[in-house]
This record gives structure tokens, C-alpha cells and sequence, in this order.
């Protein structure tokens, strides 16, 4: 008998009996026990990265592409450390995690012992639970499946909703390679979870009353709706949402309809198609002098998550300072609301809370008959489409709003779009244009930062396996870079298809935008913040393996993609801009779309 093994063996048996599909694992001693018993176990796929940062965001885009729990497993020391930043995203964009760290047994703590650090408690509030259980031993064999089973529905189903667990696991000498026996399970023959959390976000009735009251009779209304405001996704018969599936637009659209309301939709809220209430270029669109007249709501309903712009927060302040009441509603009652407009914050699933609103709604005859209020935003969206079009059409070379408005217009049908902070995403947000058959769009906006975006891409990918259409990332150089250890791939795995389309403008583009722009110096801006690296993107790409292909006029993005999806594999597609002149195109559209907005609204 190996304690140890048939420790680790359970856990990942009642993994597996709770819906876990994916683990992955960086090498190390110390984590061998548990690492033996995932390889072992048919159930689980197992992928193996090098480095602890890359593995942990490559498990993000696991739970991203799933919405089943990944588990993560590193061995102890710096190793364990590494993965912090990814349980900080994981925390705030609520991604559940199964994160388990190695550790040495207390014997040899604070003695000298190699690969030893303080790991308890080591990512702080952003778990939802920690654990540490100590060295596995027969006396506490009757609570292995329980342990189990409550990090995978903490993870999943939390009072704070879904998001990472910790699990500290001490092991002692010696770490055979053996592989254990699980403990019982609480009936033979189960099937079942030690624990099953049952209940739920939902919709109650104060929260359905208090939005009633905020919204009914309310003729000049909008709906702003973010990541998770079309609710979880569509679930497999094990419960777990299923690979390129995608959250459902219709309970929010139809209560947009019931109200004769418009909905300013971020691209990751559900799949940006091109239905009569969804406003795409709201960025551009409020920037207008028309936004704070014309267009000015009485009441605006927050769905999900806050979008990316910063103009768009500031009509948000504008509006409220004018006399508009802002009601945020969330699943578990989260203050999602940063410049503090909100009167109301309702904790409910936005989309069960939009269903029982609108059957209410029309069981009162609330239905909204004049449609004035939403055809005016309606011409404002045209106006702006245009206006886009009209700005990019004479730009031949390849431009970042050109190529993530080209982007989303041309890939396939069922396609999941990977969008990488800083620019990409609101370029995404700003400039993709509602269109039939939209790509999914995912992206890493819980603490909003580049690293490993590569690695969730590819995590992504590894989930899909190909179910739903290609995976294609949008990311720009210095993102690229810092996560090059994502492209690092054992000789043993699998590589998935995928397709990294990398924005080359010689740095960090989003400070060109920035104030400090024009008040320094060029060569300290350029030093200090746009800091533009010495290596060719394409050499690098090429150097681990991946095909390349560099577009120099948007006409050929389209092939350039075609050509990259059908090769499989791990394609780069390059293209290179200029950060100075994307700055000008960027002023040179929003002004074009404000504009146009207001001769809109002016001859309507």
C-alpha cells in the first residue's frame, strides 16, 4: 500500500466523476504523485507545459473553452509562485481553477530544504477556497473524496462565483511512480460527486421587482451589455457548457424589445450578429455632441462586465451627473461598477432576470409600441457603420482597426476570436461590425493584462479540439513576446490548431495614446514605455516551429487566414503597422463617426 498514490488517485477519480476533463502539468518532483495519477486516469487529458506561468494560463483557456474546471499542477518552490498571475485573472474574470501546488512535508520547512517557500495561503483572496490537507495518512482516508469534490464546486458554483481553488499538498519522501488505488466512494458503483451544490444565481423576486420598478413605463433607456450578460453558456449532458459554444443573446435582445430600448453590445456579451436592437460602434457613437442630447437615456441597465472603453464609462458619469439612474445587475452581487454611477445593483443572472422580466413585461401589456427612441439610436449605428467604411476604404496597407474589423467580418462560421489586452480588444470592441455567423470572442479582462495570452489561445484550442471552428488569436508584438514560452512544446504533445494573427507596431501601442506621449522626449517614450524589441517576430515564430505568413495590404488577410486554418498546426500570421499612424486613423475614425452621428440624428 502507497498512501500517498492512493491519495492522489482519488482525487483525481472524484475529479473525473465531477465533470474535471483537463489537467495540466508542469514537471517537477515534488507533484509526482499526483501528476502519475492523472497520466494514468483515460478519463483526463493531460497536457504538459514547460514553464508554470505559460501552463497556468494555458489552463485558463481550458475552463475558457470548456466551462468545466481545469486542474493545474505544479511542484513546489518558485514553481508554485509562478502561476500567480494567472489565479489573479482566474479570480477576477471568474474562471474556475483547480490549482494544486506540491509542497514539502513540515519537517522541512525553514530548515534550508530545497524548493521550499511559505506556500500557505500563497494567492491570498483571489481563491475561493484553500486547502491543506498535510501529509496524506490512513486515518484521514474518509475525507479524500469530499476534499475532492468541494474544490471542484467551490470552483464552479462558489458564493462568489466560479473561479480558482487552491489546494496546498504536501509529499514525503519517497515519490514513487506507483500508481494507487482510490478510496471508496460513498455508494458502490456511484457515479455521482461526493458533494453536489445545488441552487444559484437566478432570479428572485425582489431582484425581479426592484427591476421592474427601475425599468418599466421608461421610454429613453439602454442596455449595455458585457461579458456574461447572456448568461452561462449551453450545457453537455454532464452539465459542463460545451466546446465553441457560445452564451445566448435572446433573453437580453427580448427584453430590449419589450422596452423599445437599445443594446450597446461588447463583442464577448454573446456573438456579435446583426439584430435590430444591438448597437456595435457605441465607442465612436457617444463621443458625438448628439450622445448628451439627442441620446440621452433616462435609465441605463448594466449587464455583465464593464467594456474596455473609456469614453464610453465617461457618458456612463456624464449621463448619471445629468439625472439618469444606472442599475448594475450581477450574478452574485459583485460591485462591477468602478466610476460609481449605480443607484441599484441587483444580484441575479442577467439573462434569467431579463426572461422573467419580459414575461411579466407582457403579461402587463408593457410592451413598448413607439419605437422612436430606438430608431434614432438605430441611425446613429448606420451612420457610424459608414462613417468606419468611408475612413478605412482608401487604406490599402494593413491598419489595426482594418484588420480586427476584417477579421471578425471573414472568419468562418463558429469561429472563437481570442482578443488580447491592450489594443486588440477594443479594437475588437470599437470596430467589428455586427455580422451573421459572428465569431465567439473571449479574452482575459479580469485584471486586464497581456501575459500569456499565447497560452490561453492555445488553451482554448487544446478544449475545442476543434469542435464549433477554428481558434484564432488577436494579439499585438510586445504580448507575443512576453508570452514566448507558450510556443515552447513538448516533443510528446499534441500541438492544436491554431492561428496567432500578431500585430507588429515596434512596441506597446496603447501608450501612443496615452498623455505622456507627447510631453516626453521621443527616446525616453520610446525606451520607457513603448520599449520595441530587438527581434525579428517572424524569426522567432519560425524558430519554434509555427508557420508564418506576412500581410502587407488588408486585401490579403482574407487568403492569409484561409491559408493559415486549413495548413492546422500553430500559424502566425504577421502584420506590421505603425504606431503614430494608427494613433492618427484612430482620431481620424472617431471623428468621422461623431460626426456622422450627429447629421444623423440632426436630419432625423
Amino acid at each position: 500500500m502507497n498512501t500517498q498514490a492512493d491519495f492522489a488517485a482519488t482525487l483525481v477519480d472524484e475529479w473525473v466523476i465531477a465533470g474535471v476533463r483537463d489537467a495540466v502539468v508542469s514537471p517537477g518532483s515534488r507533484s509526482s504523485p499526483l501528476a502519475v495519477a492523472l497520466l494514468a486516469d483515460p478519463a483526463v487529458r493531460v497536457h504538459v507545459r514547460l514553464d508554470e506561468r505559460s501552463a497556468a494560463f494555458f489552463a485558463i483557456g481550458c475552463s475558457l473553452g470548456t466551462g468545466r474546471p481545469t486542474v493545474l499542477v505544479t511542484t513546489s518552490g518558485t514553481a508554485a509562485a509562478e502561476v500567480h498571475a494567472a489565479v489573479i485573472e482566474a479570480d477576477l474574470g471568474g474562471v474556475p481553477l483547480i490549482v494544486c501546488t506540491a509542497d514539502r512535508p513540515p519537517e522541512l520547512h525553514r530548515v534550508g530544504a530545497p524548493q521550499t517557500i511559505d506556500q500557505q495561503g500563497l494567492f491570498g483572496g483571489a481563491v475561493r477556497l484553500y486547502l491543506e490537507p498535510g501529509v496524506p495518512d490512513e486515518a484521514t482516508r474518509g475525507t479524500w473524496r469530499s476534499m475532492a469534490s468541494r474544490l471542484v464546486a467551490e470552483s464552479v458554483a462558489g458564493p462568489r462565483g466560479p473561479g480558482p481553488v487552491h489546494c496546498n499538498l504536501a509529499f514525503r519522501d519517497p515519490l514513487t511512480g506507483e500508481r494507487g488505488e482510490p478510496a471508496p466512494k460513498r455508494r458502490s458503483g456511484a457515479r455521482s460527486p461526493w458533494h453536489e451544490r445545488t441552487g444559484g444565481v437566478g432570479a428572485s423576486r425582489a431582484a425581479l421587482a426592484a427591476l421592474l420598478g427601475a425599468v418599466a413605463g421608461v421610454e429613453r433607456g439602454v442596455i449595455i451589455a458585457g461579458a456574461g450578460a447572456g448568461g452561462a453558456r449551453p450545457e453537455d449532458e454532464d452539465g459542463a457548457t460545451t466546446g465553441g459554444s457560445s452564451p445566448d443573446a435572446a433573453p437580453v435582445l427580448a427584453l430590449a424589445r419589450a422596452l423599445g430600448w437599445p443594446v450597446l453590445a461588447d463583442p464577448r456579451a454573446w456573438p456579435r450578429e446583426p439584430y435590430p436592437e444591438v448597437v456595435a460602434a457605441c465607442d465612436g457613437l457617444v463621443r458625438s455632441s448628439a450622445a448628451l442630447s439627442v441620446l440621452l437615456p433616462d435609465v441605463v441597465l448594466h449587464l455583465g462586465a464593464p467594456h474596455a472603453s473609456k469614453v464610453l464609462a465617461s457618458w456612463c458619469v456624464t449621463t448619471s451627473a445629468a439625472g439618469a439612474e444606472h442599475v448594475v445587475v450581477d450574478p452574485y452581487g459583485r460591485f462591477q461598477d468602478p466610476d460609481r454611477t449605480a443607484s441599484k445593483l441587483i444580484a441575479a443572472d442577467p439573462a434569467e432576470l431579463a426572461l422573467a422580466a419580459v414575461e411579466r413585461l407582457d403579461a402587463s401589456a408593457g410592451t413598448v409600441t413607439d419605437r422612436t427612441w430606438l430608431s434614432s439610436w438605430q441611425r446613429a449605428e448606420q451612420a457610424a457603420q459608414e462613417a468606419i467604411d468611408e475612413v478605412l476604404a482608401p487604406h490599402v496597407e494593413v491598419t489595426e482597426p482594418g484588420v480586427a474589423r476584417d477579421l471578425f467580418a471573414l472568419l468562418p462560421p463558429g469561429a472563437t476570436l481570442v482578443a488580447s489586452s491592450s489594443m486588440p480588444i477594443r479594437d475588437l470592441e470599437w470596430f467589428a461590425r455586427a455580422r451573421p455567423g459572428a465569431p465567439a470572442v473571449l479574452a482575459n479582462r479580469g485584471a486586464n493584462g497581456i501575459d500569456g495570452i499565447t497560452s490561453t489561445v492555445l488553451g482554448v484550442a487544446s478544449a475545442c479540439d476543434g469542435v464549433g471552428g477554428p481558434v484564432v488569436g488577436l494579439l499585438g508584438d510586445l504580448a507575443f513576446l512576453h508570452d514566448v514560452s507558450g510556443l515552447v512544446w513538448g516533443a510528446a504533445e499534441e500541438r492544436p490548431d491554431a492561428t496567432l494573427v500578431v500585430v507588429d507596431n515596434a512596441g506597446g501601442g496603447i501608450f501612443n495614446f496615452l498623455p505622456y506621449a507627447a510631453s516626453l522626449d521621443e527616446a525616453s517614450f520610446e525606451r520607457g514605455f513603448a520599449t520595441p524589441q530587438a527581434c525579428d517576430l517572424g524569426h522567432v515564430a519560425l524558430g519554434f516551429g509555427c508557420g508564418v505568413l506576412v500581410v502587407d495590404k488588408i486585401a490579403d488577410l482574407g487568403t492569409a487566414l484561409d491559408t493559415a486554418i486549413a495548413e492546422g498546426g500553430l500559424q502566425v500570421v504577421l502584420v506590421r503597422t505603425e504606431r503614430r499612424a494608427n494613433v492618427a486613423l484612430h482620431e481620424e475614425l472617431h471623428a468621422a463617426v461623431a460626426s456622422a452621428v450627429d447629421l444623423s440624428l440632426a436630419v432625423g
